[in-house]
């Protein structure tokens, strides 16, 4: 792989208002405005309350991988979610009880449009799609998940950021009486993430809001998450509850709790080990414990459609 050292100023981090998506994505979303135009018009997003509940108008997305997805059970009963626990199956357990609704989304910043809107009136706007992503954790494991969300470059455009918005920052829910997790001082609560515009707007990018055409699990984020496929799954904040337009880059919880193990960007690398495993290779998780390892994929194997965000980043240093 080539590595190039960054310049002072990052084009990935500067897109300007006028240019969110440039001529490379707008290339990549072709096949997304094809498929639109088939659909027939906008339906808009509708999540039914409810455990299990049926998504109605969802979409195919072309960008699906053909993998075979991992079962349900694999997608709901193995999680990170510390909101509700450190343990792989801890989520499961202790989120049962969780009530995701009512919900709300506070958008805020450098937008046009900014305040504190209902889930139901924050979805709204947009159509739902599934889209069947590849998923990477840092500790080496791997599923593939048929996620049902909407576009976040959507979003973006529909919240009108200025010219000064470089970053989209997110923020989980912060509410020790209902997630027990957060009784404990794992990580400085509450839990934050953050993307560039560039990031943010590339169509793989989503806001799932269910799995396997039903409405989100409590244990996989209910009833909002981010979804960035060629990163690190700790980039995939879960429970949002705050989405917010800054100029400077925002301080995300793993980079805070353990900076020289996690950084801003998570690309997935194979070529950059975590401190204390190699990232070289993958366990599939549901493959059976005698099954081997899959070769790690740069960019988590959408490198054609994400590696121009990154050119001229030094993809060692910038982790």
């Amino acid at each position: 792989m080539l590595i190039k050292k960054p310049a002072d100023i990052r084009p990935s981090e500067i897109t300007s208002e006028s240019n969110y998506l440039d001529r490379r994505q707008f290339i990549g979303a072709g096949s997304i405005a094809g498929a639109s135009l088939l659909a027939g018009p906008a339906l808009g997003a509708i999540v039914p309350e409810g455990d299990r509940a049926q998504l109605p108008d969802v979409r195919k997305s072309p960008f699906s991988t053909s993998e075979k997805p991992n079962s349900y059970e694999d997608i709901t009963t193995y999680n990170n979610y510390y909101e509700f626990g450190t343990g792989k199956g801890d989520p499961f357990r202790n989120a049962q009880d969780f009530e995701a609704r009512p919900w709300s989304v506070t958008v805020d910043g450098h937008a046009a449009k900014t305040g504190t809107f209902d889930f139901d009136d924050f979805i709204k706007p947009f159509d739902l799609e599934e889209r069947i992503y590849r998923m990477r954790c840092v500790e080496a494991w791997s599923m593939v998940i048929p996620w049902v969300g909407i576009s976040l470059a959507d979003v973006v455009r529909h919240h009108q950021p200025t010219s000064k918005a470089k970053y989209v920052a997110f923020e989980t829910l912060h509410d020790p009486k209902r997630m027990p997790g957060q009784r404990r001082r794992v990580l400085d609560w509450p839990y934050r993430e953050g993307l560039t515009i560039a990031e943010a707007t590339n169509p793989l990018t989503i806001l799932a809001v269910g799995v396997y055409g039903e409405a989100m699990p409590n244990q996989n984020g209910a009833p909002i998450r981010l979804v960035v496929p060629w990163k690190y799954g700790f980039k995939g904040i879960k429970g949002i509850v705050r989405i917010s337009f800054t100029e400077k880059r925002p301080q995300v919880s793993w980079n805070i709790s353990a900076p020289h193990e996690y950084g801003f960007y998570a690309n997935v690398n194979p070529e950059v080990d975590h401190p204390r495993w190699s990232q070289a290779s993958e366990r599939r998780i549901g493959s059976g414990l005698f099954a081997a390892r899959i070769p790690t994929q740069m960019f988590n194997g959408y490198g054609d459609q994400v590696a121009h965000l990154y050119d001229g980043l030094d993809l060692r240093k910038n982790y």
